[in-house]
């Protein structure tokens, strides 16, 4: 790996589940999509045919996503799951005051939840996880946003994420 900060992090079982899926899709996936095409191809004149051009759609969308996962493994940082509740790790759940509102996220990345939460999630590469990163409860962090301005952060909580 030679560019850390498109680096992510994910814990093993993350890793493992995303490398599943990359499997599935260019196995099964691929296979099944090549059928549909082929079947709709058969329909007759292409122009007019609904289901080859939602097929070929599909397929786009799936090799979208095979790029996504191949990038996302061969960049991940894997690593345990935080065990130690009150320091912010990749990984943790967070919850924070700034701007007179407490705010809970995932310190990480997406695919470390899956699509199962509507939790929001920050990167440990941002300014805001940067600064966070390694910080303890009831500790206030500041870090410069994108607009030059200095914002604190008072953690409230660190936990590890629980599925």
């Amino acid at each position: 790996m030679t560019d850390t900060a498109a680096a992510s992090y994910l814990t093993q079982e993350a890793y493992d589940r995303l490398e599943t899926e990359l499997t599935q899709l260019k196995e099964e996936g691929r296979s099944e999509i090549s059928k549909r095409i082929e079947a709709a191809r058969e329909e007759g004149d292409l122009k007019e045919n609904g289901g080859y051009h939602a097929a070929k759609e599909e397929q786009g969308k799936m090799e979208a996503r095979i790029r996504q996962l191949e990038h996302l493994l061969q960049n991940a940082v894997v690593g345990a799951a935080p065990t130690e509740k009150g320091v912010v790790q990749p990984g943790s759940v967070v919850t924070v005051e700034m701007f007179g509102d407490t705010e809970t996220f995932l310190l990480g990345s997406r695919e470390i939840i899956g699509d199962d939460s509507d939790l929001d999630v920050y990167s440990e590469q941002s300014p805001l996880g940067a600064a966070l990163l390694g910080a303890r409860s009831g500790e206030t962090v500041s870090y410069e946003a994108p607009n030059g301005k200095t914002v604190e952060v008072k953690i409230v909580e660190a936990a590890p994420f629980q599925s």
